[in-house]
């Protein structure tokens, strides 16, 4: 009997032990960097800098994090690309959040599939009480580079997804970044126009995955001939508050051109 005991307890204090491990996994403040270089004619050679943070879900935005972006150098833009927050989440926090972000640079908000949970009403005072843009089948200039353009879709849980709307002004600017949550909006995206970026988040990497096995695949950065995608990881978590095998994660991206 005291064998199956010690056992059961020693089975019970590992699993407690690898909970407590995805636990404080989930809580990492990890920022990648990406560059790329885009050229076109007539134009002298800049840099624009872009934070993306997706997927913040319950989480705090902390000063050690803001910190660690500003380490990077001058950052031009945020993009907060969607599920800022979900249901349960107290408006405090998500004020917070957003005042932290807007003090870093002009912040831009798409909405993801969490977001109007919390109130739409409520997201929509929160953002722009802290000067923000929200883009939900719009573009606007980026006015410290204004030969950039910046479109964003709703999410497709709204049912106002209306892909044509967030483009239509495509082609007055010279490039063009495109931030929508899901990156499955990314094809119909690329049938009318190629932006030089396009960012989302939405499947937070699998969140709890096994090497291969995962509801879906890691976040990843790809660029081909100056023209990038970026999916996150996302930096909060979704369901329960753990993940193993797909780190959380926020970007910047730095773009010459």
């Amino acid at each position: 009997m005291k064998s199956v005991l010690a056992g059961l307890a020693c089975f019970a204090g590992m699993i407690s032990g690898i909970l407590a491990y995805m636990f404080i996994y989930a809580r990492q403040k990890n920022i990648i960097h990406h560059s790329f270089s885009v050229r076109k004619d007539g134009l002298s050679d800049k840099e624009l800098s872009v934070f993306f943070i997706s997927d913040i879900h319950r989480r705090r935005i902390d000063g050690q994090l803001m910190s660690r972006v500003k380490s990077f150098g001058k950052i031009d833009i945020i993009i907060i690309g969607g599920d800022l927050a979900e249901g349960g989440v107290p408006l405090s926090r998500i004020d917070r959040n957003v005042k932290q972000l807007s003090q870093l640079a002009p912040l831009f908000f798409i909405w993801g599939n969490n977001d109007r949970e919390v109130g739409e009403l409520e997201i929509r005072s929160i953002i722009e009480k802290h000067g923000g843009i929200i883009l939900e089948n719009s573009d606007a200039i980026i006015e410290s580079h204004p030969h950039w353009g910046i479109c964003g879709t709703d999410d497709p849980s709204s049912g106002n997804v209306d892909i044509d709307a967030a483009l239509k002004n495509a082609d007055s600017y010279d490039y063009l970044i495109v931030a929508t949550h899901t990156p499955s909006l990314f094809r119909k995206v690329e049938k009318v126009c190629k932006p030089e970026l396009m960012v989302a988040g939405h499947m937070h990497g699998g969140q709890i995955r096994f090497g291969r096995f995962a509801l879906h695949p890691l976040g990843q950065f790809n660029e081909v001939d100056g023209k990038a995608k970026l999916i996150s990881n996302g930096y909060g978590t979704s369901l329960v508050p753990l993940r193993f095998g797909a780190a959380p994660e926020s970007h910047v991206i730095t773009i010459k051109y």
